[in-house]
């Protein structure tokens, strides 16, 4: 005998919400068939997967082994299925795009009114998160798409091309770097650097385009670090330090009315590269290039990006 896909979902839901009565209301069943559900898998593999506590549900090792391939396993299924209702129907019906905070806020508000117009069928979910969640939604079937930036790891991904996003220098207003057309990376050395939290990718990126090295304070902390691109905006114009700030974001609007300035850096590499990202193998890899070319095609922000 072999697990049917409903023992390898209940095992799922068991795994994400540590409990018996919490995962049978995620998957719309009585706890008893949900329960049943389990011995049932446990007899199949001839293993025991959960181990029951007071404090709710513990998997074994053989029970995170079977939930980590029934992840795979239903996520296949899932791509079958829909795959199935989609086949002549691209980008239709439901589909689960994951984008990286330093992306939302500035594409997908040119990018959704497009996407409506060119397919209106799509019912499209959208989930913003840093890119290494991202990442492992896709690969677990969480999600179908992602747009994140490169450079990143990719293994166990396709991608394909949105667009190049140019990093620019930003300081305060009356910082000396106005007087000039574009701003050598190495000429910031001497200026506190504030940079987005650890687990932005953006803020690697800054680093590797500029050649620049983290900024330590005292005790080897971080002097300062921002939670999202508004905030880091903020804190520039208060005279803070200095940073780099993508093209796409100040194109929207982002540092408009604040006491900022932004220019270009002398710099082969100054740049980032938006991408649509989906799991390797994925059903959902034609739609993927589809979305990326949809979003190519995008007319460019109205605001001009320097001031």
């Amino acid at each position: 005998m072999l697990p049917t896909l409903r023992q390898l979902q209940y095992l799922k839901l068991l795994s994400e919400h540590g409990s018996f009565s919490r995962a049978a209301e995620a998957c719309h069943v009585t706890q008893p068939t949900l329960s049943a559900g389990i011995q049932e898998l446990e007899k199949i593999l001839g293993a025991p997967v959960v181990d029951r506590a007071r404090s709710g549900v513990i998997l074994t090792a053989a029970g995170q082994e079977a939930v980590r391939r029934a992840e795979a396993i239903l996520a296949q299924a899932e791509d079958l299925v829909q795959a199935a209702r989609g086949a002549g129907q691209p980008l239709a019906g439901r589909f689960r795009l994951g984008v990286i905070p330093t992306v939302a806020p500035y594409l997908l508000p040119r990018a959704l009114p497009a996407l409506r117009d060119q397919f209106p069928k799509l019912k499209l979910y959208l989930r913003e998160d840093l890119t290494h969640r991202l990442i492992a939604a896709l690969k677990s079937g969480a999600l179908d798409a992602a747009l994140i930036a490169l450079p990143y790891d990719m293994t166990g991904l396709d991608w394909a091309h949105v667009e190049d996003d140019e990093l620019l220098a930003a300081a305060p207003a009356n910082h000396r770097m106005a007087a000039f057309d574009r701003v050598d990376p190495e000429s910031l050395r001497g200026d506190d650097m504030i940079l987005l939290e650890d687990g932005h990718c953006l803020r690697d990126h800054a680093l590797a385009a500029c050649g620049l090295e983290p900024p330590k304070g005292v005790g080897d902390d971080e002097s300062f670090a921002a939670t999202s691109l508004p905030t880091l905006v903020q804190m520039i114009g208060s005279g803070l330090g200095v940073s780099f700030l993508p093209s796409m974001a100040v194109a929207a609007g982002l540092t408009q009315n604040t006491p900022v300035t932004i220019r270009p850096l002398k710099s082969d590499h100054s740049s980032r590269e938006i991408v649509v990202a989906w799991r390797a193998g994925s059903s959902r890899g034609a739609e993927g290039r589809l979305l990326a070319q949809t979003l190519r095609e995008l007319p460019p922000a109205a605001l001009s990006p320097l001031r």
